[in-house]
């Protein structure tokens, strides 16, 4: 069965709430998906996984720190993450708020560690964003939409 990791930091919980929603969809995809805040997650567990999905809100046009920190972990796994589906999805709290600039910087880490990146719709090309909570249909349909296209790619691979 293929294995999805969605992790994510949130302060005021939307971004939970998006993460909750790409799991959804990746076992709506018959994935086995975890959804767990960052804090709770270590950078030697991650091989275990096919696909790891990252979300972050946007702070000044950039991942939060505990992000970038956990990101900056991965590289004693080194060389593990390769060939691995990667995503990335992000909130902020006003249209301008960042929310491509993060999720690059997210997928830029991903890149250097070789994972295999998918974009989203149209509609949100680099991960689905939300401004402040996903609290229409069309973006928690994005969300659950994404987890669905990671899995199924992962489970191609």
């Amino acid at each position: 069965m293929t294995r999805v990791l969605v992790v994510y930091y949130s302060r005021t919980g939307h971004t939970q709430e998006m993460a909750e929603a790409i799991a959804q969809g990746a076992r709506g995809a018959g994935a086995e998906a975890v959804c767990a805040g960052v804090q709770n997650v270590a950078a030697k567990g991650l091989a275990d996984y096919d696909a790891i999905v990252i979300g972050s809100p946007s702070y000044y046009g950039a991942m939060a720190g505990d992000i970038k920190k956990f990101l900056d972990e991965t590289i004693a796994v080194q060389g593990t993450l390769r060939g691995k589906v990667g995503g990335a999805f992000c909130s902020s709290a006003r249209i301008s708020g960042g929310n491509e600039t993060t999720l690059l910087s997210i997928l830029h880490a991903m890149l250097v560690h070789g994972m295999i990146i998918t974009g989203g719709s149209s509609t949100f090309p680099y991960g689905p964003v939300a401004v402040h909570a996903p609290d229409d249909d069309t973006t928690r349909e994005e969300c659950m939409a994404y987890g669905r296209a990671i899995a199924d790619l992962a489970a191609k691979l």
